[in-house]
Order: structure tokens, then sequence, then C-alpha cells
């Protein structure tokens, strides 16, 4: 009972789709014979990144590191001074000390920078940069090709090399007799 059924659905599906098709079809296919196929190039632009690299020599200074030398004998030499010039007693004479002792020290600081010890060193340094490039190549965009089909002779474009043999819609409709 199952196969049956199947075999009549079938059927009808087959039948449907026959008679729906059956007005619109104004045509049929064939096959022509390949006269000939040209290739057709376009010359395209193709961008492709390029790395260089190198090495350079490359200068840096270096110091000796921290010092607080300056900064701790600035600071006594600071404090001493103001110290043995104030003329007051008690808190006026301690500020006045203290007024030196910071003064000094951020003299001290500074001179001590500018003459920090250090010395330059050379080293070799890996650099790179990446640049674009273009370059042209023929690409391959279709055919242009020449059918013959029952004696006359045709021409059409194609993506792909047709073969020996292209398939052709033969359009058939009635003939008015004016």
């Amino acid at each position: 009972m199952k196969r049956e059924a199947l075999i009549t659905i079938v059927t009808l599906l087959l039948a449907a789709s026959m008679t729906a098709t059956a007005g619109h079809r104004d045509h049929y296919r064939d096959t022509a014979k390949v006269i000939d196929a040209e290739p057709i190039y376009r010359s395209v632009e193709v961008s492709y990144p390029e790395r260089a690299c190198w090495d350079e020599e490359v200068s840096h200074y270096r110091s000796d590191g921290r010092r607080y030398t300056g900064t701790v004998l600035g600071g006594i030499v600071g404090g001493v001074v103001a110290n043995s010039i104030s003329r007051g007693r008690g808190r006026g004479r301690d500020a006045a000390t203290l007024a030196g002792t910071l003064l000094g020290g951020a003299i001290g600081h500074d001179i001590s920078q500018q003459k920090r010890g250090g010395r330059y060193t050379t080293s070799v340094e890996r650099r790179c940069e990446v640049t674009q490039h273009a370059r042209y190549e023929e690409q391959l965009v279709g055919y242009d090709v020449t059918y013959r089909y029952k004696g006359r002779i045709f021409t059409t474009r194609t993506k792909q090399h047709p073969g020996k043999r292209i398939p052709v819609a033969v359009n058939v409709r009635p003939v008015d007799d004016d």
C-alpha cells in the first residue's frame, strides 16, 4: 500500500511540473561546434608588502647612577653658613639653619646633576620597515568564442573555455506568413 501511494505521489508531481513548464518553454537545448576560443586577459595591479631590515649603530649616554654626595654636602655647607651668620637665638636661628640646609642641598643637587659622570656607549640595533609595492599581472577573465550552428557563425563570451562543443538554446516560434 505504501509503495503504491508513493508511486502515485511521484507521478502526480512529475505531471504537475511538466504542465507548469510546458507553457513557458519556447526553446530547446542543443550543442554547436566551437571554431575558435580566444582568451581575454586583463592587466591587474597586485599590491604586496615587502619588509626591509638593517643593522644600525646607535649611541646611548649612560650615567654612573644616582649620587647624593652633592646634595648632602650642599645641605651641610648651607646649614653651617646659615647658622653662623644668623644673629638670633632659639627658634629664629633654628629656622635660618633649616632654610640654609634646604637651600644648600638644592644648590648642591643641581651642581652634581650638571657634573654627573657618565659615558657614551654604542650598540647595534636591528631596524625594520614595511613598504607596499605593486606589480602588474595578466589575469584571464574569459574567452571570446566563435561557434557554428546549422551552417551559421555566432560569437559569444564565456567565463570558462567551452571545449569542442558549446551548449546553445534554440528558440522556437511560429513564422507569420504575411
